[in-house]
């Protein structure tokens, strides 16, 4: 798994870094729909993808979900780094969107390399940053964007993440992550279908232009 590792982190991570990784990561390959993290669970680790692609959930007091972000290979978390750093309950549900292989480091490699590493610290600071901006386009699409546009929006990026222009969603399942309800999202499909953007076919949806 190492040459996996180094195809991933290797243009961001020295060797060193990267044979410590190795030796004290725990390497897991989870199939798509694996829940890694819930919402109230202490973290002990923090997930470096390798492959796949995870998306991070986050519940309402309704206890209905919404879509934060999706994390791809070479990515982690800022949700959850902050949980393992301040040792709380974690505020967010990671959901493998695809099979993924990924590692799990160690709440105390984490701290140790933060000192020890200058090219781990960017990381852990640029990957807060990402998430950090990819959490205010999640806000911003739903404060200033129609439903029509934050379903294209929807439909883009997980096209692009699973490099697929079939998307293997329910309806229910569109309506849960942009937190809105079934009937409406499929109303604003087959209004997309009628404008031959995409085809609606009974277990997926076929993307033909957006």
């Amino acid at each position: 798994m190492i040459q996996d590792l180094k195809n991933s982190y290797g243009s961001l991570f020295e060797d060193a870094l990267l044979e410590e990784i190795n030796q004290f990561g725990t390497y897991k390959d989870v199939p798509e729909g694996y829940k890694l993290i819930e919402i109230g669970q202490y973290i002990k680790s923090m997930p470096l993808l390798i492959s796949g692609a995870i998306k991070i959930m986050r519940d309402d007091d309704d206890g209905d979900e919404l879509l934060l972000y999706f994390l791809e290979s070479g990515d982690t978390c800022a949700m959850t780094l902050t949980c393992c750093l301040g040792t709380t309950k974690s505020e967010i549900r990671a959901i493998s969107e695809l099979p993924t292989k990924l590692i799990m480091i160690p709440i105390e490699k984490m701290e140790e390399w933060t000192g020890k590493y200058k090219s781990w610290r960017n990381f852990v600071f640029e990957s807060y940053h990402n998430r950090l901006m990819e959490m205010l386009e999640t806000i911003d699409s739903i404060a200033f964007l129609k439903m029509d546009e934050r379903l294209l929006k929807y439909l883009r990026d997980k096209s692009k993440i699973t490099n697929d222009d079939t998307i293997y969603s329910t309806h229910q399942e569109i309506a849960y992550e942009l937190h809105t309800s079934r009937v409406v999202i499929s109303r604003l499909l087959k209004k997309l279908e009628n404008q031959e953007k995409i085809k609606l076919n009974r277990n997926n949806i076929k993307i033909i232009s957006l």
